[in-house]
């Protein structure tokens, strides 16, 4: 470890020492110091763009509990997850490594198997090794098993297999099956009796389905989630069984808030780790009843009300449990907003002033901006000092960030340690970053985005939302605009040429339908 680590993290422990009173054979009362590592908790959301949070600008909709964690924290204008779609960028944050290095990590249906290698470094693995409690609550979507999994028998290998030794997770996504939740492997309150069968390519005889049976749904499909009904709600994927262990939907958010109190209250007396990944304001929309209808922008604003009470009730839990100062609290987002992404629920046509986006261009599924700039904020009471910045950070910097900070070194060769950017002692963070949307890359450095020629349609119709594919290279100034309207690719050749050599620096020369770029 060198000399800079050694500092951090004596200062880290330092800082949250505790003194104690005891005694010695002699009966003379000494003081001793005692060190205990902070606890760690990643709210991670699940399509919250970055004009989603009014602490960043956001209007037509409040969220005062995240916007405290802004107010006393570091609030990143610079933050990024890895990829514009959730599989990939929950890869990169619990791997530390770029999702496009692995062909796999891309958007997985329930059935897919684990996407992590059970012999690969993981944020988990790495506090388990310094002797902290691990646990995941909430949604995973990196796969189970082996493929071939048998829903009705024990799962494996899974989150328990890279690192967690508490989990309580949904398979994969509220819209794909299977409906049910798993904790430690097995799924909650099966039926042996009724047992589960799942298929993503052919239905079960006798399922009703989005396609065939309108009638029976109270949430309308617009595309692709016209499969098995669970709920009233279509969903991607048949699945037939397991009625006894399905999920209420309605009540998702509060099943998993209680899930993660309890595992504060479990684990308290050791330090933890804890993957809190919420599954809002991903589709389907279906907030509590207490939530219909209060941010008079649908069921989407809805469902973010319902995250930020969640997140605020999940913060008075870590004060009544006497965690809030030996905490340090990570949120963000997996990648940025889509409106319509599935169902007929409205989220398009009731934004009124309202931006998701935050001013930025795309959203999810996008190489532009709004697909990978998220919010992105870390709160430790009484050890960070407030402030905004500007300073470029990205998930998957956690892993050798946050092993720094408990005394370690754990890296990755994409995972940088940028923990005093993160702990708000310094505004320099990452150089350069790739991103990615759809395993086509770009770079952001510096001041400056660089997308390469892509094929492919400009607009993804069904979602109405730019890809960021053109013919052309484009470059754009962030520092200046920000929208990305500009496209200086033209205008500025050495910028662009520098562009692409640190992209092929990183990349390399081969890379979607580009191969061997240069600059005419």
């Amino acid at each position: 470890m060198n000399l800079k680590k050694i500092l951090l993290s004596s200062l880290a422990i330092l800082a949250i020492g505790t003194t104690i009173s005891c005694k010695s054979k002699g009966d003379k009362e000494k003081k001793v110091e005692t060190a205990t590592k902070p606890n760690v908790v990643v709210i991670y959301l699940d399509d919250l763009g970055y004009g989603d949070v009014s602490a960043y600008g956001g209007k037509g909709l409040e969220t005062p509990n995240i916007d405290k964690l802004a107010a006393g924290g570091v609030q990143f204008t610079n933050g990024y997850a890895s990829s514009a779609t959730c599989t990939p960028s929950r890869y990169a944050l619990l791997t530390g490594v770029y999702p496009w290095k692995n062909k796999d990590a891309r958007i997985l249906p329930g059935t897919a198997p684990l996407l992590i290698s059970t012999t690969q470094k993981t944020l988990p693995k790495m506090f388990k090794s310094q002797g902290y409690d691990t646990g995941i609550v909430g949604k995973w979507h990196l796969g189970l098993g082996d493929g071939h999994t048998d829903w009705n028998q024990h799962i494996s290998p899974g989150p328990n297999e890279v690192g967690f030794q508490s989990s309580y997770i949904m398979a994969a996504t509220q819209d794909r099956v299977p409906t049910v939740y798993i904790e430690n492997g097995d799924v909650v309150g099966l039926d042996p009796k009724d047992p589960i069968e799942v298929n993503y390519k052919e239905n079960f005889e006798g399922q009703p389905t989005g396609v065939d049976n309108p009638e029976m749904l109270k949430m309308m499909w617009h595309h692709g989630h016209n499969s098995s009904i669970v709920n009233g709600i279509p969903r991607i994927g048949y699945m037939k069984g397991g009625e006894a262990a399905k999920w209420k939907d309605e009540d998702m958010a509060d099943h998993f808030l209680a899930k993660a109190k309890a595992y504060l209250k479990e684990h308290k007396n050791n330090p933890f780790f804890l993957y809190y990944a919420m599954q809002q304001p991903h589709v389907p929309r279906t907030p509590h009843p207490r939530f219909v209808g209060k941010s008079g922008l649908g069921p989407r604003g809805d469902v973010i009300l319902e995250a930020d009470w969640v997140i605020g009730e999940f913060i008075k839990s870590l004060e009544e449990e006497g965690l809030l100062e030996n905490t340090l609290i990570v949120l963000s987002s997996d990648n940025g907003p889509v409106l319509n992404d599935g169902y007929n629920d409205g989220a398009d046509e009731t934004l009124e002033k309202h931006d998701p986006k935050g001013g930025l261009r795309g959203g999810k599924y996008s190489l532009y901006e709004a697909g990978t700039r998220v919010p992105f904020i870390t709160y430790w009471k009484g050890h960070i000092q407030p402030k905004v910045s500007d300073a470029l950070v990205c998930q998957m910097d956690l892993l050798a960030s946050l092993a720094t900070l408990v005394g370690t070194e754990e890296t990755t060769t994409d995972s940088q340690d940028i923990l005093e950017a993160l702990l708000g002692t310094s505004d320099v963070g990452r150089e350069s970053l790739v991103l990615e949307a759809n395993t086509k890359t770009a770079l952001r450095k510096g001041d400056w985005l660089m997308i390469p020629p892509y094929k492919g349609a400009k607009v993804n119709e069904l979602v109405n939302i730019e890809l960021g594919n053109s013919k052309d290279f484009q470059l754009f100034n962030l520092k200046e605009d920000v929208s990305q309207q500009n496209n200086l690719a033209e205008s500025k050749p050495e910028i662009l040429k520098d562009m692409i050599a640190s992209f092929e620096a990183i990349r390399g020369k081969n890379y979607g339908n580009v191969k061997e770029l240069e600059l005419k």
